[in-house]
């Protein structure tokens, strides 16, 4: 939909151009051609705006600001360009959403506003100034309205975004602190253990010793994974993790409400030994998953959810056949859950995908390298 009004857009400033074209050909007059020459800048500066909206803006600026006072010793130019104008208005939108900082993007809006103004007084005359004047100050100023509007939108939910990214860090974090006293919990009691028997049997002092030695490489993995991350809420549940078999309760219990559901886990996964933060996160993103199949495509004909062990990854995948999904959750980019799921996943190394499928469904899937989700590293 953004490609075809993008497309519509330029199609109509390229026919007010030709339009223009034909005006200064019928003319007569060589001055004619200012009027074109600016609405070809102006298609140019369109289609690079993209890339380079400031430079596109000052681009069309220049142009029209030369154009202008190069028309003054003409009188025979009686009219600015239309397409010239209408494709400042159009940067105006541009520079207001997406120039940062918002002061170099009013900066440059307001440098428009002041080169159609130029170009209405210096390339009309003194009955039609005035008209054209009025005419592209309204006409910027709703670029400018609309631009700002999509600004704030854009703001608002990048702001969310990022709120959404900081509870799952913080989530992920209260999860390993928990693991964390957990291991060193154990390497303490097995410490203490080792010391009370040390002296009575000491052939029981070594296997006390692995078991505190395995117990603290693992707290050093979860610690590491924790620094940099701030525990936000002392009070919120604490868990070590969870299990396989959560994970095929979960889809029992979906299936059982609708749209009918499967989970397979396959060939040497139940081998490995996931750490509880990659159980935990797995758990997430199945939870996550199947609350979008139900919010944004109720008319999924079942939900496939599998989780195998291919070569080198632990992979989780989760895919829904018959409907793709809300189309304005897949405009926007995905919704808020997904943004949380990939900020967990990637926290611990591990990577996140989700889109369309070609069988007209939804599919998400993440991955963890197998020597991390085996070895907790």
């Amino acid at each position: 939909m953004q490609r075809l009004s993008e497309f519509a857009l330029l199609g109509l400033l390229g026919l007010i151009l030709l339009l223009e074209f034909a005006f200064s050909v019928s003319s007569g007059a060589t001055s004619g051609v200012l009027i074109p020459l600016g609405g070809a800048a102006g298609l140019v500066a369109l289609l690079l705006r993209s890339r380079f909206r400031t430079g596109s803006m000052l681009w069309m600026i220049g142009i029209s600001l030369l154009l202008s006072f190069a028309a003054v010793p003409l009188a025979s130019v009686q009219m600015p360009g239309l397409a010239e104008a209408g494709a400042l208005m159009v940067l105006t939108i541009s520079v207001l959403r997406w120039v940062r900082p918002l002061s170099r993007g009013i900066l440059l809006a307001v440098a428009a506003l002041i080169a159609l103004q130029i170009s209405a007084g210096l390339r009309s005359d003194d009955m039609a100034a005035t008209a054209f004047e009025i005419l592209f100050f309204f006409g910027w100023a709703v670029g400018a309205v609309i631009g700002s509007y999509l600004r704030l939108q854009q703001d608002r939910r990048e702001a969310a975004v990022e709120a959404v990214r900081r509870s799952e860090r913080l989530d992920l974090a209260r999860e390993l602190h928990d693991l964390v006293a957990h291991h060193i919990t154990g390497i303490v009691v097995q410490a203490q253990a080792a010391k009370a028997v040390g002296e009575q049997r000491p052939e029981a002092v070594l296997p006390a010793l692995d078991a505190i030695a395995t117990a603290g490489s693992e707290a050093l993995t979860s610690m590491r994974r924790l620094v940099g991350v701030l525990r936000a809420d002392d009070q919120a549940s604490r868990s070590p993790g969870v299990a396989l078999a959560d994970l095929r309760v979960m889809v029992e219990r979906f299936s059982a409400q609708g749209p009918r559901a499967s989970f397979d886990i396959g060939q040497g996964v139940t081998s490995l030994a996931l750490p509880p933060e990659v159980l935990t996160t797995l758990h997430r993103v199945l939870q996550e998953s199947l609350t979008n199949v139900r919010r944004h495509a109720p008319g999924a004909a079942w939900v496939e959810a599998a989780l195998t062990a291919p070569p080198n990854l632990v992979r989780l995948r989760v895919r829904n056949v018959g409907s793709p999904g809300d189309p304005r959750i897949t405009r926007l980019g995905g919704g808020f859950g997904l943004v949380g799921m990939v900020e967990r996943v990637e926290a611990l190394g591990g990577r996140l995908t989700a889109g369309p499928t070609p069988e007209n469904g939804w599919e998400v899937t993440a991955e963890f390298p197998a020597a991390l989700a085996a070895r907790g590293k």
